[in-house]
């Protein structure tokens, strides 16, 4: 299962995230649920680093699935938090959906 974490800050701003698992719905490269997430998720972090000034960090492990995004700023620009509200709609729209519920969760957190 795919374990997504939000992190908000007191504004109710999407600071960053962590992603960590493997959907698991089918075999490796053609998991069609892990390839939505990972779509929603990495071009989420590439477009803010293309159109939005935030800096982040960032740290992965392929093998696990733990993407660790942070804002370092500890709040979004207009652009990133656009782009971040984007990409926490489309994981909800897939926790919300009975075919793919079962591979994804979806939790948030105050930081």
């Amino acid at each position: 299962m795919i374990h997504v974490t939000i992190y908000r800050n007191d504004k109710e701003e999407c600071v960053g995230f962590l992603t960590d698992g493997h959907a698991g719905y089918s075999e490796e490269g053609h998991d069609i649920v892990c390839a939505a997430a990972s779509v929603l998720i990495i071009n989420t972090m590439n477009a803010i680093e293309l159109y939005a000034q935030d800096t982040c960090s960032l740290v992965t492990n392929e093998e696990t699935g733990m993407i660790s995004y942070h804002l370092t700023s500890g709040h979004p620009s207009k652009d990133a938090e656009l782009l971040l509200k984007t990409m926490i709609l489309g994981l909800e729209e897939m926790v919300a959906d009975e075919n793919y519920a079962e591979y994804i969760d979806l939790t948030f957190e105050e930081v």
